[in-house]
């Protein structure tokens, strides 16, 4: 009988054992569980101190606080932009049309009257749909977080300020109803024009309250969330439009319309109805303007007047001309953008045209774009020459070059033997430019164009004479006017006066420039040669009824074809390409450029008083002949070979 009981006793040892490692295991985890609790809580409230310590007063972001609007005036005083926040009148919630916060919510947070400010759900929903297109498609805030954000918050993309975010929203979903949150969100977010809240976007687009707009007027609102600047109306209708369909199609989804319901919504007399018909002139011109006015006044200037620099009837004319020669050439010669920029003798930017169409795309190839300016550099290595002892008639052999491995290389690879300068430039000859800029030096073609305007890196090499240093129209432009006003350097401008609400004025421009840049022997000898261009070498496409002058110029492969010319009253340059470098076909600066150019300073000059070029008679000019056979002989070879480039 003592075996069954030495048995039982070990099976009930070991049990004990048993429970007693499970308890001492239990015991453990509990004991370490509590302390990693304690841990994660103290952590996550010395994040939630760090996060918090610096957030805004709430008192101070419920507030109403509005930017300062500036307006912009033409020279004549004619106002052509008025730019900051425009709010309207607070509305509710309740007196809203149905379809608003239903097109909004359909869009934006699906389930913001179910979550508490922070959505899990739809957080995941966003990560696995970007994790599967493999790239941001969707975002995981919500309408709280979004409301948080304008009220608080700057737009900056950290991790501080999207806890930031979550905090503010939480104390939102606390302190206020979904009613009251959404109605802060609506009059509070930005909807593009300049506008904030619903109300100021609504009479802004349709020229009447929010309380009384219809289901389509309310997807459009609700479409330019997504991006209010970019899905404008008033100058991206087309964009607007797409984005209001989706808005639609998501309010079908989630259940708030039904198919046959959004078909009605389509039907065009529901169509967008917009407050501002006129088209909007000087885009391009207006930002490049805005950026530059915090160099001349002060955040706590308050609301401003600008009265610039622009001729409307000129900027006009020039966006018109450019879209015209695009819209017939653009697609036969593959060229796709272009850019117009007009200035005065003094500076003063007169038209500003940086693209086809600022709707499409703001970049500004007039300011921001650096392309090679082939011939069109050319005037700064001659310039150079005669700063040296050259004269325009010098004699040249336009002949092939070799310099180790670089063999620089005419148009065509046609030759002409002796060429004068004057000559020389008005066909344009590489060969004799590689030559004038090796007699100058480089050092002092390179300082002649910083003397005169051009700013961006150039090539310390013999390169340099064929415009293979990028430049902007701007510069360029800028460069020549030197040789329209007498030999003075300027500094481009838009900006002529600033004064506050008030009328006091807080600026005036006086001046224009750095002085006298090129001796006036230079700039008479500059306006002959260049005189020539226009008159019987690769620019004669620009003549005009007056005296002019200007240069071709044309990149490699044809992927940038300029002209820049001037008169006595204004200097104006073109450029015409492609975005992503494509190459044109044979699109030269003597083709379509110099057309372009002649088209609209024709209409600029029209009434304007003609005032001389420094040089030049008021008669056309050309080169002057060696004698009368030779010289009709020479130019029926240059011309036949030549012409365009």
């Amino acid at each position: 009988m003592k075996q069954p009981i030495k048995i039982a006793n070990r099976k009930r040892r070991k049990k004990h054992q048993k429970r007693s490692a499970f308890l001492r295991s239990a015991g453990f985890f509990i004991k370490w569980s509590v302390v990693a609790s304690i841990w994660c809580a103290l952590v996550l409230g010395v994040a939630v101190i760090f996060f918090a310590h610096d957030l805004p007063s709430i008192d101070t972001a419920l507030s109403e606080f509005r930017k300062p609007v500036i307006t912009l005036l033409a020279a004549n005083g004619k106002k052509i932009a008025k730019i900051g926040e425009v709010r309207g009148t607070i509305v509710q919630y309740k007196d809203l049309p149905v379809y608003l916060p239903q097109a909004i919510i359909a869009t934006e947070d699906r389930r913001y009257f179910d979550h508490l400010g922070i959505d899990l759900v739809g957080i995941a929903r966003a990560a696995i749909a970007n994790i599967r297109a493999g790239r941001i498609i969707q975002g995981g805030s919500t309408l709280t977080q979004q409301a948080a954000k304008n009220l608080f918050l700057s737009p900056e993309r950290t991790l501080k300020r999207k806890v930031q975010e979550i905090l503010l929203a939480l104390w939102l979903e606390r302190n206020f109803t979904k009613h009251q949150i959404f109605t802060i969100y609506l009059n509070r977010v930005y909807l593009g024009a300049g506008t904030y809240g619903v109300e100021a976007a609504s009479k802004k687009y349709f020229g009447k309250s929010a309380t009384s707009i219809n289901l389509y007027q309310s997807a459009l609102i609700a479409g330019l969330l997504k991006a209010p600047s970019r899905l404008n109306p008033l100058i991206n209708l087309k964009g607007a439009t797409k984005r209001a369909q989706q808005v639609l199609t998501n309010m079908v989804s989630a259940g708030y319309l039904k198919e046959g319901r959004v078909l009605t919504a389509k039907n065009p007399r529901f169509d967008l109805v917009r407050a501002d018909e006129s088209k909007r002139y000087g885009q391009y011109f207006i930002d490049w303007v805005v950026e530059r006015l915090p160099s001349y006044v002060g955040p706590s200037a308050g609301d401003i007047t600008v009265k610039t620099t622009l001729d409307t009837h000129i900027q006009i004319i020039a966006e018109k001309k450019l879209e015209g020669i695009l819209s017939r050439h653009g697609g036969s010669l593959n060229v796709s953008e272009g850019a117009f920029l007009v200035l005065a003798p003094n500076g003063a930017i007169r038209a500003l045209v940086g693209g086809r169409s600022y709707a499409k795309s703001q970049f500004n190839r007039a300011t921001q774009a650096r392309r090679q300016p082939g011939s069109a550099f050319k005037p700064f290595v001659y310039l150079a020459g005669l700063e040296v002892g050259l004269s325009p008639d010098k004699i040249l052999s336009d002949k092939p070059l070799k310099y180790g491995k670089w063999e620089p290389k005419n148009y065509n690879e046609k030759y002409f033997g002796t060429l004068t300068l004057s000559e020389a430039l008005a066909v344009s000859s590489n060969s004799i430019a590689v030559q004038v800029a090796e007699r100058a030096g480089v050092n002092k073609t390179i300082s002649v164009a910083r003397r005169l305007g051009v700013s961006s890196p150039m090539r310390a090499d013999l390169s340099i004479a064929l415009g293979s240093s990028e430049v902007t129209l701007l510069d360029l432009t800028t460069c020549y006017v030197p040789f329209a006003n007498g030999g003075k350097g300027v500094w481009a401008h838009g900006i002529k006066e600033i004064n506050d609400s008030e009328g006091n004025l807080l600026y005036r421009r006086s001046g224009s420039g750095v002085g006298q840049v090129v001796a006036e022997k230079h700039v008479r000898q500059m306006n002959k040669m260049l005189s020539g261009v226009i008159t019987r070498g690769t620019g004669k496409k620009a003549r005009i009824n007056r005296p002019a002058a200007g240069k071709t110029g044309t990149s490699q492969e044809f992927r940038d074809a300029w002209f820049v010319g001037y008169t006595g009253n204004l200097i104006a340059g073109v450029w015409l390409g492609n975005d992503n470098r494509s190459p044109m076909k044979r699109v030269s600066g003597g083709s379509l450029p110099a057309g372009l150019w002649k088209s609209v300073m024709m209409e600029a000059h029209e009434g304007l008083p003609r005032h001389p070029l420094l040089g030049l008679s008021d008669q056309y000019h050309s080169i002057a002949p060696r004698n009368s056979r030779e010289n009709a002989s020479f130019w029926g070879r240059i011309l036949h070979n030549f012409t365009g480039r």
